[in-house]
Formats: structure tokens, sequence, C-alpha cells
């Protein structure tokens, strides 16, 4: 089994693509509706329960759908995924048993998932009829370990933007908001936890609804980009769900970063003028499940039809708008991208 650096690479940032998607998807289709009808129907906080266990199964997905791609054998793409599961470091040994919590550190997961890939590349089919016995153990053992090492360092890499993504909080409002949104947008697509930032430097206010905006400017303007590349169902999951199914096209193609850095920055900058706000908890999502704007809702402490109006021109209208422009723009105009940038195959 040969492959070469690019192909390696671009199998993982693919699997690591569709698994996100796979795991989040759910969550920020049913969430939002789910915690509308929960004071009349009680009944359906099983879906939230549902919907976050899913979550927590993003290692795993991600790495059957790396497996998928790499074309491997049911046991070595099974192996990866109990590497992936230990590098990922959402599950924990407490003195009661094993907990498990949120999605892990992607990061982490990906150079766990890189680990494993060699190791079964470098085995093949060497082993033979002991393939069964050694595979999984070689894998979990190699990988898993080498990502239980790593797992602390590369945390704190993502400690470490969330230290300069706080610094500039600290700007004036409107220029914060530009460089809240582009930073956001950019982040949203690398397999760096956009929710994880917000998180740790507990980004709120004018910084979170900024940020919130950058990424539903991300969100639209992919789907519009690569609208005449894919499917619609998977045009529609660039802002229902995450725009992180882009992350191997945008990262195999850096240049792509820039049309949609500036839409996300004109949306940070206007939501940033507008006092738009957020919360911790909402700042990484965008318009996924409706987070951002339910959250910037709550933040206006009342629901008016003026307030209503407004959200939705500045989380919808203005975001395809904006998308659309770009699109006229770079791909008609400048020609400097084409549709095929961002065609996503999922057979």
């Amino acid at each position: 089994m040969k492959q070469d650096a690019k192909t390696v690479t671009m199998n993982i940032l693919n699997g690591l693509s569709v698994g996100i998607i796979v795991a989040l998807v759910p969550g920020a289709i049913l969430n939002a509706i789910v915690k509308l009808l929960l004071p009349s129907f009680p009944q359906l906080a099983v879906v939230t329960y549902m919907t976050t266990a899913a979550m927590t199964l993003l290692p795993a997905l991600s790495a059957v759908c790396v497996g998928m791609i790499a074309k491997f054998t049911p046991i070595q793409t099974s192996s990866l995924a109990l590497a992936a599961i230990i590098g990922a470091g959402n599950y924990h040994l407490t003195k009661t048993g094993l907990t498990v919590a949120g999605t892990g550190d992607v990061i982490n997961l990906a150079i766990t998932l890189a680990i494993g890939y060699l190791v079964i590349l470098l085995l093949g089919n060497a082993l033979k009829a002991y393939t069964i016995l050694l595979i999984p153990s070689l894998v979990l053992l190699i990988a898993g370990g080498v990502g239980m090492l790593t797992l602390g360092p590369v945390s704190g890499i993502t400690k470490y933007i969330g230290v300069l993504v706080h610094d500039i909080t600290a700007l004036q409002p409107i220029v914060m908001g530009v460089l809240m949104g582009i930073i956001f947008a950019v982040l949203i697509v690398t397999p760096i936890s956009t929710v994880g930032i917000a998180t740790a430097i507990s980004l709120s206010g004018i910084g979170a609804g900024s940020a919130n905006l950058g990424i539903v400017g991300a969100s639209f303007a992919l789907a519009v980009y690569g609208w005449k590349a894919n499917p619609l169902g998977t045009s529609l999951a660039h802002f229902l769900g995450s725009p992180k199914m882009q992350m191997a096209n945008i990262l195999s193609k850096p240049k792509l970063f820039l049309p949609m850095a500036i839409n996300a920055g004109i949306l940070g900058g206007i939501g940033a003028a507008l006092n738009i706000q957020g919360t911790p908890a909402s700042a990484g999502f965008g318009f996924s499940g409706l987070v951002g704007p339910l959250a910037a809702l709550d933040a206006m402490k009342a629901v008016t039809v003026g307030n209503i109006l407004e959200l939705t021109l500045l989380f919808f209208v203005l975001p395809i708008g904006l998308a659309y422009i770009s699109y006229l723009l770079f791909t008609k105009t400048l020609r400097y991208q084409v549709p095929e940038d961002y065609a996503l195959h999922y057979d």
C-alpha cells in the first residue's frame, strides 16, 4: 500500500471534515428546535441527549471516514478509531471510571490519525494471519500513546491563540469586530475549535457577536462559491452544519481564505457597529443550530418585530448578498477561483 504525502494529508483532512459534519449536524439542526419546544414537550429532552452523545463520537467517526477514504480494511479502520478516541482527549479516567465530554481536541486528533495512518501503511499486510491480533494493539498503543503525549502541548496551542484573540477585544469596537470576524472565519475552516477558543477566553458581548457573524459570513460565502459544484444538500450543510467541511479544500489552496475572510470582516464590523452581542457558548457556532442568532436576540432583552428583522437581515439576508457579490467578483470577474475549488465528494 503506497501513498504519497499529499494523498495521506488530503485523506486525513477529508476524513476529519466528514466526521465533524456527521457528528455535529444532528445537533446543529435539531437542538435549536428542541430548545423552543421543550417547555411544551419535555419528552424531547431525549433528542438533546442523543445529539450530545453523537458529538462525543466525533473522533471515532472521523477515523472511520479516514479509513474508508484511504481504502483501509475493516480491521485497520477500526484500529484507527480506537487510537483516535485516545488521542482526542475527550475520554477521562476518574476514580469512578471513564467519563466522556465534548468532541476532544481536533488538532491532536489529526496528529493521532496521521500516526495511526503511517503505522498501518508501514505494516500493510505484512502480519498476514496475525493482523487481527496485532494491528488493533499496535495502532492503539503507538498512535494512541503518541496522542496522549502530544495532547497537553497541542492543547497549549489553542490557549495561546486564545490569548491573542483576547488581546484584540481591547481594540476600538468596529476594528475589533472586523478582526474578530476574520479570525473566527479563518479558524472555522481549520482543525482548531472556534468554540474551544471562545470558551477558553470567555468571549462575550460585541466580540462574541462579531465572531458569530464572521463565521456566518464564511459559511454562506463557501456555500455560494461552490453551489455549482455541489448538490443542494451539501451547500446547505455549510451553514446549517459547519463550514469545516471545506477544510481540506481550503488548506490545500490557501488563497481561498481571502474571499471568505473579506466577507467575514465586513459582517463582523457591521455587527460591532450595530452592537450585536453573544456569549462564550455561542461565539464559535455562527448560524449553525441558530445558536448565534438566538444568543444575539437574547442579548437584546426583548423579542420584537424590529429585533427579529434586524437579526434576519444580519444573519441571513446580508450574508447571502455579500456572498453573491463576492462570487461575482472573485469567480466571474477576477477568475481568482472556480466552483470546482469547493467541490466536495462523499462517494
